[in-house]
């Protein structure tokens, strides 16, 4: 009994210092008898594949093309005693030179074999000394020509003796040769059947090791993530004051506090949203106020671009609004395709209201977007006029006390703020003198953008 309650208090003294452990050094835990039997599988898997590719090199770097050669070398033997035979008879040129040729292939293949790894040097020797052996004989044999048959037979008999004796040392050293080779192939597939049986045990040791950490993990973090599931599907609806309950110490209380630093964020952005213009779905005045608070405490460099158009008013009581509408939301898109085109990842741009909008982005890009805006406002303003307006170049309007005047074509005038040569504290700052900007670059004829460069304070 007393040695049970000591084993039960040992498990018990174990389980709380795994619940204790944050999610990565359980993990490890679980996992770490499964990484060593993946090690020692591939350990072994590379000794036996090292043992397997010494013996497959073995075979097709030696011993296939040193039993190719042997073959070529009888070959070489039986065919210089056809073509000697043939020029003893026909006394041919073209004979002696074939006998010579194979001779010559012989004496190659010799070379090929005294190359090869592994291989007999003294039996290749003797192979050597036979052959030289064997042309010595037909070339007594070649003196003779002129002589009696009676005369050559011996020579001819010689040649016979030799040849079999060169056949039959050729046909040895094969024999050996392809012992080993077969020998070779039973040992590589051994080892393949051998190596075959302990993979297939380490992957069922492998499996059944895995399968129970990978319970035991899921059991212990599942509870949690349920309740993370949970959060999610609540901030999902829109409750974003929905807080997980979990006081897990681990990285799923993290991920808890996260999940409700979220749904703060996503709170935030749904009000960002709710001020998003109807009529170019930009963001709006809190968005802007927001991101343009955010550059200021970076202390990044950056330009803030108030961008107006010109003689909209006239415009859009003379057209009426729903055309007007249509002048906002082409700018709306020439701004987005600006800053798209001109600007970073960090750049934005929003809608006041009205014909006012803002871009904000770094002090290296708001050149290229201004010119891009101007350019393309000044080719696509003409399509929302009537022609008759466009070849007098205005458009007549009374004023508020009935007097009439003449209205030109819509420009776009773009006022610049940047931090580069003075400090901007905070939003109020930067919009006073973005709209002096703006009214100065309104003062001067036609599209375009002006820079405030003034310094310090002033």
């Amino acid at each position: 009994m007393a040695y049970r309650r000591y084993f039960d208090g040992a498990i018990e003294k174990t389980r709380r210092k795994y619940l204790k452990l944050n999610i990565a050094n359980k993990l490890l835990l679980g996992f770490l008898p499964l990484f060593i039997l993946t090690v020692l599988m591939a350990a072994y898997a590379l000794a036996s594949l090292g043992r397997l590719n010494a013996i497959n090199k073995s075979i097709v770097q030696g011993d296939i093309p040193f039993l190719l050669a042997m073959d070529k070398m009888i070959s070489s033997v039986y065919s210089q005693e056809l073509h000697g035979d043939r020029y003893m008879i026909l006394k041919s040129r073209q004979n002696m030179e074939l006998y010579e040729g194979e001779r010559l292939e012989f004496q190659n293949q010799l070379r090929i074999i005294s190359s090869l790894p592994g291989k007999d040097k003294n039996a290749i020797d003797r192979l050597s000394t036979l052959h030289k052996e064997y042309n010595s004989i037909f070339k007594n044999w070649f003196r003779s020509i002129d002589m009696p048959a009676s005369d050559q037979s011996v020579s001819k008999k010689r040649i016979g003796e030799k040849q079999n004796e060169l056949i039959g040392l050729i046909r040895e050293i094969s024999g050996q040769t392809s012992s080993e080779l077969n020998e070779k192939t039973r040992t590589a597939s051994l080892i393949g059947s051998i190596s075959s049986r302990i993979y297939l045990v380490f992957c069922i040791f492998s499996l059944l090791i895995g399968l129970g950490a990978a319970l035991a993990i899921t059991r212990n973090i599942s509870g949690a993530i349920i309740r993370l599931k949970n959060a999610t599907q609540e901030i999902s609806k829109g409750k974003f004051d929905y807080a997980p309950d979990i006081h897990n110490q681990d990285e799923l209380g993290e991920l808890s506090h996260s999940f409700s630093e979220m749904a703060k964020r996503l709170k935030r952005l749904e009000e960002m949203y709710l001020d998003t213009s109807p009529l170019t779905h930009l963001p709006g005045g809190i968005a802007i106020e927001n991101i343009l608070k955010k550059q200021i405490d970076s202390g990044h460099l950056f330009a803030f671009c108030l961008i107006d158009l010109d003689n909209f008013k006239a415009y859009n009581d003379n057209y009426g609004y729903a055309r007007g509408n249509q002048v906002i939301k082409n700018t709306a898109l020439i701004i987005e395709e600006a800053v798209k085109k001109h600007g970073t990842d960090e750049s934005f741009y929003g809608h006041i209201g009205g014909d006012d909008f803002v871009v904000i982005s770094s002090i290296d890009h708001y050149v290229d977007i201004c010119r891009f805006i101007v350019d393309r406002f000044d080719k696509t303003v003409e399509e929302f006029y009537d022609p008759k307006d466009l070849r007098n170049g205005f458009i007549i309007r009374r004023t508020r006390k009935g007097v009439e005047k003449k209205f030109p074509i819509m420009t776009i005038s773009i006022g610049v703020v940047t931090n580069q040569e003075r400090q901007l504290k905070h939003v109020v700052q930067v919009g006073e003198i973005a709209a002096e900007t703006k009214n100065y670059a309104k003062s001067k004829p036609g599209s375009l953008y002006y820079v405030d460069r003034r310094k310090g304070n002033s």
